[in-house]
């Protein structure tokens, strides 16, 4: 395989060097771009045999599957599902940017990065050349382009240094990151696929930023805080309406040495004709008699 350097400070030369690393892609070879961290190795997300190609370029296994660089924000809904509301609004935030959020892959899609679980990591880069090419390409498979174990490359120099002919087209943007810091910082990663968003490497983005926007997000090695558990309740009975207290009769002055006198015998019901009563006959006098008295 013939290799190939771009400059892409030249117009030109970027153009024929983004135009080459379309067709690279599309024949399922590797190609080097800078990012907006470090200069990475990519590759066709959506062949298995090119994410082979690339793994096996970073002597690396199926057991650290790539991330997944995008072009725009609506790609995300395309491949990833069940999307928290809080790693959107990170999303919304932070990219384009040094921050990598993983997600649920859509069931449907038929692509094979390693041995992802059933997750897919996605990021979109704040670089020029990487968006340009992403636009034309469609989501890549991104790592760092360094063998695995050394020191990520910095520039398409040292990335060629390391990963030689098993790449075919280097797009050389420069030094990266573009502040000209010593060391390259990799992006945040943050996991979203759980009950609570969790930071699994730090990079680019602080936890600090990270927490502005979403107060519950985990920090690195951090575990959710247990509640505490609820004191055990007292059953207690409903308050009981008050029971009035029976009225007092009321009482009879007695004048002082006067014998107390006794209460007088009810009256028994006068009968105007007690012959009417043994043959059932009523008066009206003894059906008054049968009514309570209030």
């Amino acid at each position: 395989m013939t290799t190939t350097s771009y400059n892409c400070s030249d117009r030109e030369r970027r153009a024929e060097g983004l135009a080459h690393a379309q067709r690279a892609i599309a024949a399922k070879q590797c190609v080097v771009m800078p990012t907006d961290t470090v200069y990475g190795i990519a590759a066709d997300a959506f062949s298995a045999q090119a994410v082979a190609t690339l793994l096996a370029a970073k002597g690396r296994g199926r057991s650290m599957p790539p991330p997944v660089l995008i072009p725009r924000l609506q790609t995300m809904d395309g491949l990833a599902a069940d999307i928290p509301e809080a790693g959107r609004r990170l999303a919304e935030k932070f990219w384009p940017g040094p921050l990598t959020l993983i997600f649920h892959a859509q069931p449907s899609l038929t692509w094979d990065l390693g041995d992802t679980h059933g997750t897919v990591a996605l990021r979109i880069p704040d670089d020029e050349i990487a968006q340009a090419l992403l636009t034309i390409t469609g989501p890549l498979a991104v790592s760092s382009a360094n063998r695995t174990g050394h020191k990520a490359a910095q520039t398409a120099a040292e990335a060629q240094e390391q990963l030689a002919e098993s790449v075919e087209v280097y797009l050389d943007g420069g030094y990266r990151p573009v502040d000209g810091s010593a060391e390259g910082v990799p992006s945040t990663i943050v996991d979203c696929t759980g009950e609570r968003l969790r930071v699994v490497r730090q990079g680019g983005v602080s936890l600090e930023a990270l927490r502005e926007i979403v107060p519950e997000v985990l920090g690195l090695g951090e575990e959710p805080v247990p509640e505490p558990a609820a004191e055990p309740g007292i059953a207690v009975a409903p308050e009981a309406e008050p029971v009035p207290a029976p009225e007092a009769e009321p009482e009879v002055a007695v004048a002082p040495g006067a014998e107390p006198v006794p209460a007088r015998p009810a009256r028994e019901p006068e009968v105007a004709n007690p012959e009417a009563l043994e043959t059932g006959q009523e008066t009206t006098a003894g059906a008054a008699a049968e009514q309570p008295r209030d």
